[in-house]
């Protein structure tokens, strides 16, 4: 037994001894005049004594017990008759009398700032207002708010607290010693007037039957909110008279439409296309005012096709390969949605339109959009990570009709409560794949459930995986699809696809060629796989003396923004970025996409592709191919051959060697033999590098 557990009982009290009797010669300590033996010393362990680790009572300092100030408390030391922690007074009150044992609140960890008040200004004023002393002990999850002081002055500090956290039902009381053995109760109240104090007890939540009362639940949630008018489609008299043959003929001539009605049961017509701006918006001047002002000659195939789905209130699925004009496919009937709602706009307590984008250049190209065609007098705001926090929570308290938005910043003035999702009802998942690849699904999730049910919901993307699929069966209601062309994977067919096998030191050669050979109206945009690719590359080619802008994701949002503006308005005809840029840039004289490096999935090289070529101008791409992409020729050659595009011969070699390669390597894998350490994985390296040693 040591010296501490000598002098104390196995409840932290002071032992009597008569004089001499202990495990040494040193006496019994001494308490200060008016302090009972019995008072308990919480923090950073007994008098004088080292703290036992086996009592449930007292802490190390190591463990975090600190008070307010955040210094451990300690009661080893005496002045005044008062025993101190660091910086704070514990053990009798101020009148002198005896100490009562502290009363033991717990709180949440959430509400105990709420409580401390900035810079602890709360629990001061708590603190003489009621005469306590006032310790807490975060937990975890929970923290205990330990009350000094008599009775009364402990029932006085008690009722503040209760009414400073009032409206929760955060605060609960120690058990007692029956029900949970072995642990002291700290509070000096009976049992039964710490149960009438602390209210009901909480019981344990039942989720099988939330899981079944769920449409019970939502319905209950959304009750209270105004109607929702969502069909504003008048057919025009020559679109209703089109045959189902002319219209057959339209849509195989247009690249291929195809529309498919995702309804299970009962399907319902599929409205004819409009060939014309009049057609879809003649019933809309001011609409037909900014088309005209544009300057657009008709309406691309997605367009034509999806204008009378989502005018007739429907929930749409559109897929189009980039630079198709989706965009335009859900802003122009958008408009009209929140202008013909039965709420005022000044009653509707939030915006009435959302659009989720994965990047901020492509937030910010679609409130350009908005801009262009302004419609009402609606208020656009972009919310994006890496801007402006506070101006974008002033705008947006402020009273904005349309908030286009990346999924984090929104979610994080969500969940602050700075923004009204309820009066949401018309929501746009733009580059639905793109939100997916970048792990943007549970922030997505968040944002969707405080959305009104009987919304209705876009969503764009330029593929159709299984992710995507997953979302638009979660989240839109008996969707219409609409796709251009074909939903296996496919580039733009204005672009002419050249591929060259090089050495990988041989690339940055070729690129210097490249730009030495460039025409004075070519604009090139060249994708590379790093961040500090993209630094190295245009670094050298300033060096070079070539002007030059970078784009990537360590830049400051200014810098980006500035790259971006500089590369649009020809200050500089050469922009090197990373897949930051793959989507949602919006530059239509880009005239060649050089690909440096290899993108890491097929996908993302049709997208990089669909960078030129856009609003029906011709483009050319350059892919320099390495060995160490091997394993992506096959898939390339794939897109290539469905282009109609020429592959290269050394391209088909690669990917016979890749396949060999890995068919010898599935019917004999690498086993470690003998030769030391690491042989057999080394033997299986050099395997592999003498594979792959082979010159094109």
């Amino acid at each position: 037994m040591s010296d501490w557990e000598d002098e104390y009982d196995e409840r932290g009290v002071a032992v009597t001894r008569p004089p001499g009797v202990g495990t040494g010669a040193r006496a019994a300590p001494t308490f200060p005049s008016g302090v009972p033996r019995e008072v308990v010393c919480f923090g950073g362990g007994a008098p004088r004594g080292k703290p036992s680790r086996d009592r449930p009572q007292w802490r190390d300092r190591r463990d975090g017990d600190a008070g307010l100030d955040g210094a451990a408390v300690r009661g080893d030391s005496r002045d005044g008759g008062r025993w101190r922690g660091e910086g704070r007074v514990f053990g009798v009150d101020g009148d002198g009398s005896g100490s009562r044992r502290p009363v033991s609140l717990r709180v949440e960890n959430a509400l105990i700032g709420r409580i401390i008040g900035r810079g602890g200004g709360k629990i001061r004023e708590l603190e003489e207002s009621s005469g306590a002393r006032i310790k807490i002990n975060r937990g975890e999850y929970e923290g205990d708010l330990l009350i000094f002081g008599s009775s009364d002055v402990q029932q006085k500090a008690q009722t503040m607290i209760e009414e400073l956290i009032s409206g929760g039902s955060s605060v609960s009381w120690p058990q007692n010693d029956s029900e949970s053995p072995g642990v002291k109760s700290t509070s000096c109240w009976s049992r039964t007037a710490l149960q009438s104090s602390a209210g009901p007890t909480s019981t344990p939540i039942d989720w099988n039957a939330l899981r079944e009362n769920r449409e019970k639940y939502e319905t209950m949630k959304w009750q209270d909110l105004p109607a929702l008018k969502k069909d504003f489609y008048i057919e025009a008299e020559s679109v209703a008279r089109r045959s189902a043959e002319e219209v057959r003929i339209w849509r195989k001539e247009n690249n291929n439409v195809f529309v498919d009605d995702l309804r299970e049961e009962g399907k319902r017509p599929v409205p004819n296309p409009v060939y014309t701006f009049e057609e879809a918006f003649v019933d809309f001047p001011e609409i037909m005012e900014n088309i005209v002002r544009v300057g657009f000659q008709k309406p691309t195939p997605i367009q034509s096709q999806a204008w009378p789905v989502v005018l007739s209130g429907l929930d749409l699925i559109g897929i189009a390969q980039t630079g198709t004009g989706k965009t335009l496919a859900y802003l122009l009937p958008g408009f009209i949605h929140m202008d013909q709602q039965p709420v005022p706009r000044d009653q509707r307590g939030g915006p009435g339109m959302l659009v989720l984008t994965p990047t901020r250049e492509l937030a910010l190209q679609i409130e350009a959009e908005c801009n262009k065609y302004r419609y009402k007098n609606f208020k656009s705001i972009c919310v994006y990570g890496g801007g402006d926090r506070r101006a974008q929570i002033k705008m947006v308290t402020s009273g904005v009709d349309i908030v286009i938005a990346t999924p984090g910043r929104l979610n994080d003035l969500q969940m602050n409560e700075l923004i009204n999702l309820r009066s949401i009802t018309y929501l746009v998942l733009d580059e639905a794949d793109r939100m997916l690849d970048m792990g943007f699904e549970p922030q997505i999730m968040k944002i969707i459930l405080d959305i009104r049910r009987d919304r209705q919901t876009i969503m764009t993307s330029a593929t159709w995986p299984t992710g995507v699929r997953r979302l638009a069966k979660s989240y839109l209601k008996d969707p219409m699809m609409v796709y251009v062309g074909t939903l296996d994977l496919a580039a733009v067919g204005t672009v002419q696809q050249t591929v060259l096998c090089v050495q990988e030191e041989e690339k940055k050669a070729y690129i210097f060629d490249f730009i030495h050979n460039m025409e004075p109206q070519d604009k090139v945009l060249i994708f590379v796989g790093k961040k500090i690719v993209a630094d190295d590359l245009s670094s050298d080619l300033c060096l070079r003396g070539i002007a030059v802008q970078s784009l990537h994701g360590d830049r400051e949002q200014r810098d980006r923004e500035e790259a971006l503006q500089d590369f649009k308005d020809g200050r500089v005809r050469i922009l090197v970025a990373t897949d930051l840029a793959s989507r949602g840039l919006d530059v239509h004289d880009i005239t060649h996409v050089v690909n440096y490096d290899f993108p890491r999935n097929i996908e993302e090289y049709v997208h990089r592709v669909g960078r030129t070529g856009r609003a029906g101008r011709s483009g050319t791409s350059v892919t320099l191919v390495t060995r160490g992409d091997w394993k992506m020729a096959a898939e390339l050659i794939h897109i290539l051959e469905r282009a109609g595009q020429e592959v290269p011969e050394e391209l088909v070699l690669m990917a016979e060697r890749y396949e060999k390669h890995r068919r010898e390597k599935d019917m004999f894998p690498t086993k470690p033999r003998g030769g030391g350490r690491g042989g057999g994985a080394q033997r299986g390296r050099d395997r592999f590098r003498d594979d792959c040693n082979w010159r094109f």
